[in-house]
């Protein structure tokens, strides 16, 4: 199991330098976690940086993905992440979630480089 991180669909989406690489993973068989802080992120980068319709059709694509809500459990687990790896909210639950759900994070966020379950895609 994967969790994409916001940066990775992000380039996905925007069809930038590493779109094709993300949409390997993205178009691919395994099953794909998004958690809902990805799912707001991507929303609303989208929403400002292109339009409203673009940012409507990439939710519905993230949406047909396992879903992952933020509950009181993984909010606990992201702040003990947080403290422990000096990570921003969104990054921490992203690392908790894929810790939760025993999932390998793939991203270009160099807040997660060096981490492990993560796959580090350094942009060029």
């Amino acid at each position: 199991m994967i969790l994409i991180d916001s940066s990775g669909w992000l380039q996905y989406f925007l069809g930038d330098a590493l779109a094709d690489t993300y949409g390997a993973f993205i178009e691919g068989e395994e099953p794909i976690l998004v958690p809902a802080v990805v799912l707001y992120e991507v929303y609303k980068t989208l929403r400002r940086q292109v339009d409203e319709d673009t940012a409507d059709q990439a939710a519905l694509h993230l949406t047909t993905r396992k879903q992952v809500p933020l509950d009181a459990e993984l909010a606990l687990a992201a702040a003990e992440i947080s403290l422990r790896h000096s990570l921003p909210f969104a990054d921490a639950v992203i690392y908790a979630t894929a810790e939760t759900h025993e999932a390998t994070i793939v991203t270009s966020d160099q807040h997660f480089d060096g981490l492990a379950r993560v796959q580090y895609i350094p942009k060029p």
